[in-house]
């Protein structure tokens, strides 16, 4: 009976699925996902000859990515043609402008086409003579690679907007005068002529088909693809029923619901913005419905979505860009992110909590609600791909194969029960979508290829440095808040992974020059970049929720800011007390790949502080802990959590200690007074009347 009536909520909020589909976005959500995330502006061809052609390159585009995993080409080739077929990919599914008819394809987008393929077949071509007799790149060369920069920005402006390709021609354009006597003396460089710039952009490795498209290519597309797959076997309507169970019947639940599934969901897809207005479909309106503010729902499902990204074991991805960069394992990695990214999540529910308790909202009524035991029998063998994935990378397979072994298990695992198997026809629809969905990751990733290779071209990542370092005036506290600064300006509007690799890049080695060590440093610019999507003013992930809301984007951002607050102090946290990334830090260079494990006294004692102090964080913006907080009394608790921050034993003390006795005095006083509401509030609601 609770699952039927879980499924009539789908069905009320045109939310329904198939046995084996993932729920359908409804059309005022695609309008709010289209409004927010280019990357869902895409034609609907009505030839059906076009639309086959997209298909079949699409599908061909996912085979040659498996193809590569046990047979693979020199890395220049394999890389312009995963660019390559990208961008053919890109002009035949993204119109020029929003407003372009999308039932056709221009002619002038099969031209940009051929140029795509071009690019790519002539460095098959001359491969050879590129990498052995070419001293200085010839005419052809320089012409190609413009072609090559020209057609990633125009199809990075389709696919993500003009923020990526704007800070890619700003950077682009910093050769051409680096050596003009007007600049400061810091930023001067030797002169780079034409030939310079574009062998470095595109006969090379580190300009367009540098580390990041070689992530893109290697690991990124296969879990991307292995999310499609996820997909069409119901993992999300999995993850929903899942949330729900665990956690609708309590007090403000649907609020819960909401952090749970969308956590689960961003982890495994790396996309905020989609997840957002995919999961808030569901999540918003019943939030609204148990009391809470249009705003407040907005932002539980912004900060849940891009918290989502910090959450091991995938982390949108990012874990193993960030292996790939550091050269660390990606179990210490995975590891190290897992208590930060638990802080994180218990924060946020803590707020949602003391709203329910503040505004008197219940929950679901636990008589409609799914099962945990049912929900677990029908799809929980879903799962078992996400733990065989774990076991493999902690054993060290090559993460391209673990990927894919996961796929396949995925398929396997899937036709143990009717409700998730795949047909034949799911699986071909999968690897186009998977094909489709990594669009938007390869593109950004070849833009900041342009990034990357002028950095490297320049030194400009050693000016950065010197500057961030100088600001900070030998200060670790100013130098970290400068770099925090950076990546989220660095972050502004991008997704994770290429807001991960610019910020890696330019902020990370800043803070080398304290010996703070790598995995920190790199975990430390990540947050940043990844929580300037909450960030108004350009805030994308909470501007979706409010479009699916309806409400106030600035001030469902500042909302979602205020929810986040955890994801900017725990990297301060974190870099003070290592530990919590259970990293030994005696005796470690700051190089160094390698961590002993903390003790576990030492990450028991930085995990309990942290959570005591946001504990009385959220109960101080919040203003209830049981019941209402005066106003000094919630001065004095944000004292205590700014007095954990500090590296300090007697700060840890005194911080620790103000906060439970504060909430103490809150709690006895709820005990002889109760909590002061004078109604019942709100009832608890049933699914069914939503």
């Amino acid at each position: 009976m609770a699952n039927k009536n879980a499924k009539k909520i789908r069905d009320n909020e045109s939310l329904s699925t198939s046995n084996n589909q993932e729920p359908e976005v409804a059309p005022d959500t695609q309008a709010v996902l289209e409004k927010f995330d280019r990357d869902s502006t895409t034609r609907k061809h009505r030839s059906k000859t076009v639309y086959y052609i997209m298909m079949i390159v699409a599908i061909l585009y996912s085979l040659f990515h498996i193809y590569l995993v046990f047979n693979p080409m020199p890395t220049l080739q394999s890389r312009s043609i995963h660019v390559a077929i990208g961008l053919v990919l890109i002009f035949l599914l993204y119109p020029m402008y929003k407003s372009q008819d999308r039932g056709k394809v221009p002619i002038y987008d099969w031209i940009l086409s051929l140029g795509g393929i071009a690019t790519a077949l002539y460095i098959y071509v001359e491969y050879t003579e590129i990498m052995t007799a070419r001293i200085s790149p010839n005419t052809m060369d320089i012409i190609m690679g413009i072609v090559a920069v020209i057609l990633v920005l125009e199809a990075a402006r389709r696919v993500t907007g003009l923020i990526l390709p704007i800070l890619a021609l700003i950077f682009l354009s910093y050769p051409f005068f680096s050596h003009m006597d007007f600049l400061p003396n810091m930023m001067m460089t030797r002169q780079y002529d034409i030939g310079d710039i574009f062998r470095q952009l595109y006969l090379s490795t580190e300009g367009l088909y540098s580390t990041a498209i070689g992530a893109s290519l290697n690991f990124i597309f296969l879990f991307i693809l292995f999310g499609a797959f996820l997909q069409k076997s119901g993992m999300g309507q999995f993850f929903n029923d899942l949330a729900l169970a665990i956690a609708g019947g309590y007090k403000g639940g649907p609020a819960k619901v909401a952090v749970v599934s969308s956590g689960f969901m961003g982890s495994i897809n790396g996309a905020a913005v989609a997840n957002v207005v995919s999961t808030g479909a569901f999540t918003i309106p019943l939030m609204k419905k148990v009391g809470y503010d249009k705003n407040f729902a907005g932002a539980v499902e912004a900060s849940a979505s891009v918290g989502g990204q910090i959450l091991p074991p995938i982390m949108g991805a990012s874990a193993f860009i960030m292996a790939e960069t550091t050269g660390i394992n990606y179990g210490v990695i995975a590891l190290g992110a897992m208590f930060p990214a638990l802080l994180y999540y218990l924060a946020v529910i803590m707020q949602v909590h003391y709203r329910a308790g503040k505004k008197n909202l219940k929950g679901i009524s636990k008589d409609n609600l799914p099962v945990i035991k049912e929900v677990m029998l029908e799809r929980g063998h879903l799962l078992i791909p996400l733990v065989g994935l774990v076991v493999m990378l902690f054993l060290n397979f090559p993460i391209a194969r673990a990927a894919l072994y996961t796929l396949a298990l995925t398929v396997v695992v899937a036709m143990l029960r009717k409700s998730t198997r795949m047909s034949v026809k799911d699986v071909v629809l999968a690897l186009a979508s998977g094909a489709q969905q990594a669009l938007s990751v390869m593109i950004a990733c070849a833009v900041v290829g342009i990034i990357i290779g002028v950095v490297s071209l320049t030194g400009f990542a050693s000016i950065m440095t010197s500057a961030i370092a100088s600001i900070g005036a030998g200060s670790l506290f100013l130098t970290l808040f400068f770099t925090m600064i950076a990546s989220m300006i660095l972050g502004m509007g991008l997704p994770s992974i290429p807001a991960y690799i610019i910020t890696a890049t330019m902020a990370a080695p800043a803070l080398a020059e304290f010996g703070i060590p790598i995995l920190v440093a790199h975990m430390f610019v990540f947050y940043f970049g990844i929580f300037a999507n909450v960030t108004p003013p350009v805030a994308l992930a909470a501007f979706a929720g409010a479009g699916v809301s309806g409400g106030d984007p600035m001030r469902t951002g500042f909302q979602a800011l205020k929810l986040s607050i955890a994801g900017f102090l725990i990297p301060f946290i974190f870099v003070y007390e290592p530990a919590m990334l259970l990293i030994d830090v005696e005796g470690l260079a700051t190089n160094a790949r390698e961590y002993p494990l903390a003790s576990a006294i030492d990450v028991i004692m930085v995990v309990a502080s942290t959570l005591i102090g946001l504990v009385a964080l959220a109960a101080a913006l919040e203003g209830w802990f049981k019941k209402r907080i005066n106003w000094f009394i919630r001065i004095l608790l944000i004292a205590s959590a700014v007095l954990l921050i500090i590296p300090e034993t007697w700060s840890d003390i005194a911080g620790v200690g103000t906060a439970i006795v504060l909430l103490s005095l809150n709690y006895i006083s709820y005990k002889k007074h109760g909590d002061g509401h004078r109604e019942e509030g709100n009832q608890t609601i049933k699914l069914e009347n939503v």
